[in-house]
C-alpha cells in the first residue's frame, strides 16, 4: 500500500509508517501543486497532510483508492469530512498532541505582554536606559478568560494557576463536571460578554466553523478592557481582522498576539501589519520539535493500523 505526505512530516513519522510496511512518496511542497496532486492521487491509499493541503471533493474524487487521511494537527477546516466519510476515506487527526507547545506559547505571549524584555534590549542598544518605560506588571492575579475549554484551554489553565492568575472561562458546550472546571478550578461563565468584560488577556480556543466565524468582532471587542490582550492560537476567520485593526488603532484594546489568520501567508498589504500593538507570528504556536515528533509519530501509527486493517482512537 502507498501512502502520500503532501506537507512537512517529521523524519520520525516517515519511518514509522515504512515500519508498517507501507511505500512511502514524501513532497512536502506538493500541496502547491493541485494539478499535479490531482494527476497522482489515484496510486495512494493513504494521504497526510496539515492545513494547506485543501481535501474537498474534487480531491477526493480524484483518489480511486483512497482509505485514510492523517492530519498533522487538529483543525479539520481544510478537510470536507463529510465528503471523506461518504468517499469510503476514514479521517485521524493527531489528538492533544501539539496542546502542550500551544499553551506554553500562550503564557509565553502574557509573559512578553507583561514585560517586554525584547524591546528592552532594543532600547539599550540604541543607546537608552529607560527604566520606568519598562517597568511592566505582574501577570499573579490578573484575570485569563479562555474562550472555549477543550484539552489546550485545560493545560493553559493549569499554567496560568501557577502563576496565581485567575482563569475564567466561556465554553456553551461544557458542563460544570468537566475536568477543566472540576479539576483546574477554572470559573465559567455563561456570558461570552462577561468573560471579555472581566478579562486582562483573552485567550481563544475554539474550532472554525460557520457559528465561530467572526466570533470577535466589533461588540465584542468594544467589550474588552482598554488595556486587555487579545490571543488567537486557534484559527483565522474567528476573529474579524478588519474589526481587530481598528480596535487597536483606536487604543480600544492595548494590543494582539495572533497566531493564526484568514489568509496564511499573510498579504504584504494587510492593515495587521501597521499597527505596532500587534505581535504576528506564523501559525507556530503548536509548533516546536516536541510536539512535531509526536504528532509525526502519532498520525504515523494510526494511518498504518487503518491501513493494515486494525483500529485508531483518533477517528473524526
Amino acid at each position: 500500500m502507498k501512502v502520500l505526505v503532501t506537507e512537512v512530516m517529521w523524519e520520525k513519522g516517515l519511518q514509522e509508517l515504512k515500519e508498517f510496511g507501507l511505500e512511502v512518496v514524501y513532497n512536502e511542497s506538493l500541496w502547491k501543486d493541485r494539478e499535479e496532486l490531482l494527476n497522482t492521487l489515484h496510486l495512494y491509499d493513504g494521504l497526510i497532510v496539515r492545513n494547506q493541503t485543501k481535501v474537498d471533493q474534487e480531491l477526493l474524487s480524484a483518489a480511486l483508492h483512497l482509505k485514510v487521511i492523517g492530519r498533522l494537527g487538529v483543525g479539520l477546516d481544510n478537510i470536507d469530512v463529510k465528503a471523506a466519510k461518504n468517499h469510503g476515506a476514514k479521517v485521524v487527526y493527531a489528538r492533544n498532541a501539539n496542546a502542550t507547545s500551544v499553551a506554553e506559547y500562550v503564557m509565553t505571549a502574557i509573559l512578553s505582554a507583561s514585560r517586554p524584555l525584547l524591546l528592552a534590549d532594543q532600547d539599550i542598544r540604541e543607546g537608552g536606559w529607560d527604566r520606568k518605560r519598562f517597568t511592566g506588571e505582574e501577570i499573579s492575579n490578573k484575570t485569563i478568560g479562555l474562550i472555549g475549554l477543550g484539552e489546550i484551554a485545560h493545560r493553559v489553565a493549569k499554567r496560568a494557576n501557577s502563576f496565581g492568575m485567575k482563569v475564567i472561562g466561556f465554553d456553551p458546550f461544557m458542563t460544570d463536571y468537566e475536568h477543566i472546571i472540576s479539576e483546574t478550578g477554572v470559573e465559567k461563565y455563561s456570558s461570552l460578554k462577561e468573560v471579555l468584560h472581566q478579562s486582562d488577556f483573552i485567550s481563544i480556543h475554539v474550532p472554525l466553523t460557520a457559528d465561530t466565524k467572526h466570533l470577535i468582532s466589533h461588540k465584542e471587542l468594544d467589550s474588552m478592557k482598554a488595556n486587555s490582550y487579545l490571543l488567537n492560537t486557534s484559527r483565522g476567520g474567528i476573529i474579524d481582522e478588519s474589526a481587530l485593526t481598528d480596535a487597536l488603532v483606536a487604543n480600544k484594546i492595548a494590543g494582539a498576539y495572533i497566531d493564526v489568520l484568514e489568509e496564511e501567508p499573510i498579504n504584504p498589504s494587510h492593515p495587521l501589519l501597521q499597527c505596532k500593538n500587534a505581535i504576528l507570528t506564523p501559525h507556530i504556536a503548536g509548533l516546536t520539535n516536541e510536539s512535531q515528533t509526536r504528532t509525526s509519530l502519532l498520525i504515523a501509527q494510526e494511518v498504518g493500523k487503518l491501513l493494515k486493517g486494525g483500529h485508531s482512537l483518533c477517528l473524526v
